[in-house]
């Protein structure tokens, strides 16, 4: 850790704090508030919880602010996971006696719809001298500052991770009180994370590097299954984020199930569909046969293969003569997760506003 220039970022921080202390004290109010609430539940009260109070439970979490509809994403978790088992996790992951990075790992393999960012959060209202928000904004940060080995994809936010980083956390929460900043836990952490840091990685425009994410060639290959998941949920998610019916592991045709399809239905005229293949490693035979059979759906408008550049190159090569070059859309893996970051970023900035009633 570049502990030197944390130190420098740690003062003017609180430098700031002095000078504009009004804007300081209400985002501390805000904070303060947020662990109140979350802190009145107990694992009685969380089991009893009717779908209302979960909505509320859910819809004031940051990590909520990137959806415009919140109560689309909490009907779809309670239909995807089932109330009583979705609320019996939760307990468990909270409240639960096993080591908290068992707790995560149980947690995230059991419940769907429900990612590190959200759970991480729900830990640290509850314990924020124990738990940090560990989302990309963390990682970026703790990157920025020098520290290694943080995670590139989902699958690598694993519990001993989420560990590792509290720890971390715990370090820099230390540095801030040894500066004479006051009220500080890990909540605390992650706004000064946020305030302070996060504008320097965005104005460097870090990059995540082989380096600095510890993602070994190795590794990728062991997991790529993970990765293809991953890129999957993110296909999915960038279309909800941008008004389509969005949807993973769909029939689209005779013998042909694909990836992900982004559909938007046209007044009484039928719909427009956007098809999506992810490819990770291995053969791409059949990523080119179901999009070769996509085709044959006359609502679908494009194709699109999404893999790495060595094998968008394989792809389009091999696909030559089977389907037409220019029908052949290609997107690189990379590139959805930042899509889908700044996308994220963008809807949560323009949320915030409240330009539309939460009841709309």
């Amino acid at each position: 850790m570049n502990t030197a220039e944390l130190y420098t970022l740690i003062r003017e921080f609180k430098t700031k704090q002095k000078k504009n202390a009004a804007y300081y004290e209400a985002h501390e109010k805000e904070r303060s508030e947020r662990k109140k609430f979350y802190q009145s539940f107990t694992s009685t009260k969380l089991k009893n919880m009717t779908e209302e109070d979960f909505f509320e439970f859910i819809a004031k979490l940051w990590s909520m602010l990137i959806w415009g509809n919140k109560k689309y994403v909490v009907d779809k978790l309670i239909s995807d996971n089932g109330f009583e088992h979705l609320k019996s996790r939760l307990v468990e992951l909270l409240y639960g006696e096993a080591p908290v990075q068992d707790r995560w790992d149980s947690f995230l393999k059991t419940v769907k719809g429900l990612g590190p960012a959200t759970i991480s959060e729900l830990l640290t209202y509850i314990n924020p001298q124990e738990y940090v928000i560990f989302n990309r904004t963390t990682i970026q940060c703790f990157t920025y500052l020098g520290i290694p080995d943080m995670p590139k994809y989902n699958y690598q936010y694993t519990g001993n991770k989420f560990v590792e980083v509290c720890e971390i956390a715990k370090q820099i929460a230390s540095m801030m009180q040894s500066e004479g900043v006051e009220a500080v836990d890990l909540l605390a952490v992650d706004y000064f994370l946020w305030d302070e840091i996060l504008p320097l990685t965005e104005k460097n425009n870090l990059e995540m590097t082989e380096q600095n994410s510890a993602v070994e060639i190795s590794e990728i290959i062991n997991e790529s299954k993970s990765i293809h998941d991953e890129i999957k949920e993110k296909l999915v998610a960038i279309g909800e984020l941008l008004g389509f019916e969005s949807r993973s592991e769909v029939r689209i045709a005779e013998g042909a199930v694909v990836d992900a399809v982004w559909e938007a239905k046209i007044g009484n005229m039928g719909k427009a569909i956007y098809v999506f293949e992810v490819q990770s490693k291995g053969s791409i035979d059949s990523l080119i046969l179901n999009l070769k059979k996509a085709q044959k759906n006359a609502a679908v408008q494009a194709v699109v293969a999404v893999a790495d550049e060595e094998q968008l190159a394989k792809i389009i090569r091999e696909s030559k003569g089977v389907i037409d070059e220019k029908d052949l859309r290609t997107w690189e893996s990379d590139d959805v997760l930042t899509v889908y970051d700044d996308l994220s970023r963008a809807h949560e900035t323009i949320n915030k506003l409240k330009l539309v009633p939460e009841s709309f």
